[in-house]
């Protein structure tokens, strides 16, 4: 974690914690780092964002003045960006979007040649030159100012991409598609009708504040309710900059990550295609689907959470599917990074060769409740360390046995522990989670 760029690129409050000032400084750092030796090409996405035009123009202006050229997407995902400098041979790209967050909120992302996100050193180097602990960057002069470049192109080939990895015709499927008024806007639409789909979409008309806005994915509720409404096969609902997907079956039940995972995981294991017969999850997934791989006989990895984690996971052991609870789910075959439209595509693929419909493919999952309380601390160190703290918890993991499970852990940005716990009822988890909160109090561990 640097001083401006954390786990997803640099994020805050727009023109309060992130700058227009920001933006341009990052686009000078670029466009001189990838144009030591020859002239740089960088390709820039956003979101819907209001702020998102305010900080293309201005990575545009810094990238042109260090004698980069730009190529605008326009409004695009985060994953299409990821896809287009990987396969057009591009230096590098950034993504301006603050993906599930608010509206007033923006970030900026930058992605590598090789469609990952861009190497912790870089992102030091641009920190450093922000804060003007480095020379002043020479300005490109003459026939060397970069230019900026309409590159919508690239994104009507990504969309070309997505299409055709689907397997067969979505004809007489009736799809809901709930664009958070994001990003997907512009792409899901046009690939599932491409593809035959009776689609139906709702939140698909941004206006730069509404982004995430009582919709998407962290509102599944709005397609629940839509998915009943006009008795649809399914539903699918993206984030701002769709880099992550939750389904609705046909009877309007959540799909979330981990269900996900289940059914991809276990189709491609039928298949012959799930290497290593393994699943890469993070430790906030549910019990449920550990307990439904175990009958089945696919294994699974943890990591941290963290969709960077998942993917290092991924790379270092050559497995093909991972992802997180919230739907950020990486199929490594066709993606880099999490892609909520690829993720809806795949999940189409089962439903539609083994055709069964979503609500019976996750019928073997049985999901736990679970409960997660944020403690606020004065020091996350010392309440986690508390030996009465470490008690309590030992004692709610002996109690919960294998019917059940207690993971107690610090937040990585802010003074706050996360007491987490799953189990067969509400009630079980309710109690177990205040005993812990209950000893943190009493330690003085809390702050008032």
């Amino acid at each position: 974690m640097g001083k401006y760029f954390g786990t997803d690129g640099f994020r805050g409050e727009a023109n309060v914690v992130l700058t227009v000032e920001h933006a341009f400084k990052v686009g000078r750092y670029l466009g001189w780092y990838f144009g030591r030796e020859k002239k740089a090409r960088i390709v820039i996405g956003k979101d819907t964002r209001r702020s998102s035009y305010m900080f293309e123009y201005a990575l545009a202006s810094g990238l042109t003045a260090s004698g980069a050229d730009a190529y605008l997407l326009h409004v695009t995902t985060t994953p299409s960006v990821s896809y287009v400098v990987r396969t057009e041979d591009f230096d590098c790209g950034i993504m301006i979007s603050a993906s599930h967050n608010p509206f007033y909120d923006n970030g900026i992302k930058v992605i590598n040649g090789q469609g990952h996100k861009i190497e912790a050193e870089v992102e030091k180097q641009i920190e450093a030159y922000i804060d003007g602990k480095t020379e002043e960057l020479p300005l490109a002069v003459g026939e060397h100012i970069g230019r900026t470049v309409d590159y919508a192109a690239g994104r009507n080939r990504y969309i070309g991409h997505l299409i055709s990895l689907a397997t067969r015709s979505f004809k007489d499927m009736k799809i809901g598609l709930d664009c958070a008024n994001g990003s997907s806007s512009s792409i899901a639409k046009s690939v599932y009708d491409a593809l035959g789909a009776k689609t139906y979409v709702i939140s698909n008309e941004p206006d730069g504040v509404n982004i995430n806005t009582n919709c998407g994915s962290t509102h599944i509720e709005k397609l629940q309710a839509f998915v009943k409404e006009k008795n649809l096969d399914v539903g699918f609902a993206y984030d701002g900059d769709a880099d992550r997907c939750i389904a609705v079956d046909e009877n309007g039940n959540v799909v979330d990550g981990d269900l996900i995972l289940y059914v991809c995981g276990k189709y491609l294991m039928e298949q012959g295609r799930l290497a290593g017969n393994t699943i890469v999850t993070t430790v906030m997934s549910n019990l449920g689907l550990y307990k439904a791989c175990d009958k089945v006989g696919m294994k699974y990895e943890q990591t941290a959470v963290g969709d960077k984690y998942v993917y290092e996971n991924m790379m270092k052991n050559g497995f093909v599917l991972g992802g997180e609870q919230s739907g950020h789910i990486i199929f490594s075959k066709h993606a880099r990074t999490g892609d909520g439209i690829l993720t809806s595509l795949m999940l189409m693929e089962v439903i539609m060769e083994k055709k069964q419909s979503l609500g019976k493919l996750c019928s073997e999952v049985k999901i736990y409740p679970q409960l997660l309380q944020n403690v606020r601390v004065t020091d996350k160190k010392t309440a986690l360390e508390n030996e009465a703290v470490q008690n309590a918890i030992k004692a709610a993991a002996e109690a919960l046995g294998s019917d059940g499970r207690i993971l107690v852990r610090e937040s990585g940005t802010e003074p706050v522990i996360r007491v987490m716990v799953e189990a067969a009822t509400d009630e079980i988890c309710t109690e177990y989670v205040n005993q812990v909160v209950n000893v943190m109090k009493e330690q003085g561990c809390v702050q008032e």
